[in-house]
Formats: C-alpha cells, structure tokens, sequence
C-alpha cells in the first residue's frame, strides 16, 4: 500500500462536485466495484447486477431525504464513466451486505432466527480527549478505520467546499459521499459500526446520513441530524466540537443510546457501551469479540495525554496508543490475519488524527505502527477557495513518510 493518501478537493453544485471527483478517481472506482463484485460473489453468490438491483431500493429514500446528495452521486458516476448503481452500491455496501446476509439465514433457518451478521459493517476504535484529558488543552479527535484490505488502495482524502454549508473533509472509499472527517465549523464526526438484527423497514444509508451531519454548522444541528433520521443499519456516532464537547451516540433503527466523556476522555468500538438495545437484549453478543479489548487498551493509551505538553507530543502519544498490538493480528492496530481468505482479509485502513483546535488534520495511509501521520495539505478552518477547474486531484501531501 501506498504511504500517503491522495488528496482531492472539489466545489461547485452537487453534480459538478460529483462530476470532478468522478474524474479525479475513476482508476480507483473501477478498483473498489471490481472488488465488491468479487466479494460479493464470494460470500453470498450474487452478481454485481443482483447487487446494484439491491442497491435501488435507496433511491427514493435518498431522493426523498437528500436530493442534492443523490445529484452528487448522479455526477460522480457521469465523471467515472458508470451507473448511478454503482454509486449507490458502493455508499450502501454495509446496508446491502446486512440484508443479504439475514435474507440468507433467514432461508436457511426459518423466522425469528436472532444470528449476528456475517461481517460487521466496520469495524472501528473513535476517540474524543479534551480538558482534562489533553495536557495541552487541545481538542483532539480520531480513529482507527478498520475494514476490507482489498479497498485499501481506494481510499482517498477529500475536500468538499460548498458554501454555505460548512466545507467538510472526509476519508472515504472512492464514490462514496461520506464516512468519517470533520468540518470548518469545527465539528468532528468518527464512526463505528455496531450490529444486530432490527426490523426490514427501509432507513437511510450511513454515507448519507455522516455527510448530513458534516453538513451541519452547529453541534445541536448535527446531533439533530442523528436524532431524526431512521438509519438502515446500527451505526455509532462520535460527535466532538472544537469548544470542547463530545457526546457519543449509539444509533439503531429502534432508537439510540449516548454517552459522554469521563473526564474528558470517550473512546468507543463495535460493541454497546451505552446499553443493549431491548429489541437485541435477549440474546445479544458483541459482533467483534475484539472490541472488547480495543476500548480498554486505548483508553489506556490516550490516558498519557493528560501529560503532554503540546500539539507533536500530543500526536505522537495518539500514534502510540492506536498502535497498540495486544490481540494481534485483530487489535487495536488492525493488520491482516493470514488465515482468512484473502478477499475477507481486514486492516486499519487510516488511522486519523484531528486537532479541532488548530484545525490540522492528520491520517495515515494505512496502519499507524508502522508508519508518520501525513498532514494534510488544508487546514479545517481555510476559507473556501472555489476555483475553475474546482479540483485538485491526487496532488500529494507535503508531508509524507519514506515508502
């Protein structure tokens, strides 16, 4: 894998934004769709046109819920050169790999059957410190990004200008609309995802509904944005501001838990922290058994930043804790297990690393123990700089670590 991500930044309306970043990373959509096509096929047997069909199910929702961001993914696809399908697919990969697989069990098992899913949707380890927490009175918030290593090189770091909506900057798989980042209002969005079997009515995907919240100019705002919208799939929410607040939410189809720092630390993996949903509660197990080594270990790790005494140590003493390798190859520091099959082999895919105080924003194009957290080429708080061509595409990042 590469050692830096690359960096786009796009403005303009919905579909011109889509249209350049399309073009600015056709080669990797064409990677990410050969690869879900391939995983697909391998774990459920469906094609990559069964896939897509599935996919159109979030059409009117998306439509209905957020017009502009389906502009957005209209242009996106007219930049690569293919579907809106596609698109879709690839921002609801998570949703559509939930359906098929309680679809399948259900076939297999009959009604009723309560069976975890077969591959969680992410698997994360988010973290908020400040106050107390941050020797250096910073506001710091990251995480580890854990998924399929097959996508790693589809990863890219992008900048969205639109006024007058905050300007947001986002880690995402190539083609989608959101994941994690943070924005110019000085808000941070970090994302786990959770599990369990909820009922079969039709809620958002969980690209839409993280850049819906990126989108937002005031922490009541983007936690309003999680409180009203029914998502697809259980998914948490780490929200933490630049003034020094965090709230965390747990956010299932049947309703939310949320908790807040303990002196002002919170860090949060792929299991519930806030309590088991009652719909879940009866026969509820964690989907990553590894979550429950990841939260500990770096609330241990992060708990050395009460000591730091400013901004690089503080970075350095972030990279040591998200680098932890106790439970290796599934640990904090995710790296690939040899004994899976390839196309199911996982890893961090970016650990991320943001300074709300000063707005500068650090990632690392793969697992942090190994390698520097690149900075990023924008600072949170740039005003917006649209311009003609309104791209900057694959240009590389003034810091970067030795390949």
């Amino acid at each position: 894998m590469k050692h830096a991500l690359p960096v786009i930044e796009v403005s303009g309306t919905p579909v011109e934004r889509g249209r350049r970043y399309g073009e600015a990373v056709a080669p990797q959509i064409g990677t990410a769709l050969a690869y879900y096509a391939e995983a697909f096929g391998s774990s459920s047997g469906l094609t990559w046109q069964q896939v897509t069909s599935r996919a159109a199910r979030w059409l009117e929702p998306v439509r209905a819920y957020a017009p502009h961001l389906l502009e957005e993914m209209q242009g996106i696809a007219d930049g690569a050169g293919v579907g809106l399908l596609d698109i879709l697919a690839l921002n609801a990969r998570g949703e559509v790999i939930y359906d098929d697989s309680f679809a399948r069990m259900r076939e297999h098992d009959g009604p009723g059957t309560q069976v975890p899913q077969e591959e969680p949707p992410d698997g994360c380890t988010s973290f908020a410190a400040y106050g107390p927490a941050s020797g250096d009175g910073h506001v710091w918030a990251g995480q580890n990004w854990d998924w399929r290593a097959g996508v790693a090189d589809t990863v890219v770091m992008i900048r969205v200008v639109q006024p007058p909506k905050p300007t947001v900057v986002m880690q995402v798989e190539a083609g989608q609309i959101g994941r994690q980042g943070a924005n110019s209002a000085g808000i941070a969005l970090n994302a786990n995802g959770l599990g369990g079997r909820f009922d079969d009515t039709v809620g958002l995907p969980q690209t839409v509904i993280r850049r819906s919240v990126l989108d937002r100019a005031t922490i009541t705002d983007a936690l309003d944005e999680l409180c009203r919208t029914r998502a697809h799939i259980a998914s948490n929410a780490l929200l933490t501001c630049r003034e020094g607040f965090a709230i965390d939410l747990e956010t299932t189809p049947a309703g939310h838990g949320w908790m807040y720092p303990t002196d002002g630390l919170l860090v949060h993996g792929n299991h519930y922290q806030a309590g088991v949903p009652a719909a879940l509660a009866a026969d509820y197990r964690p989907m990553a058994a590894d979550s429950l080594v990841r939260v500990p270990r770096a609330q241990e790790g992060l708990s050395l930043l009460r000591g730091s005494t400013g901004a690089d140590e503080s970075r350095k003493l972030i990279k040591q804790a998200m680098s932890d390798h106790l439970g290796h190859p599934e640990s904090l520091c995710t790296h690939i297990d040899p004994r899976r099959p390839q196309v199911k082999q996982w890893q961090t895919l970016v650990s991320s690393c943001v300074d709300l105080t000063t707005g500068d924003y650090h990632v690392t194009a793969g697992t942090p123990c190994d390698r520097e957290y690149q900075h990023l080429p924008w600072n949170l708080y740039d005003g917006p700089t649209p311009r003609t061509d309104a791209v900057s595409a694959l240009r590389p990042s003034p810091l970067r670590s030795p390949a």
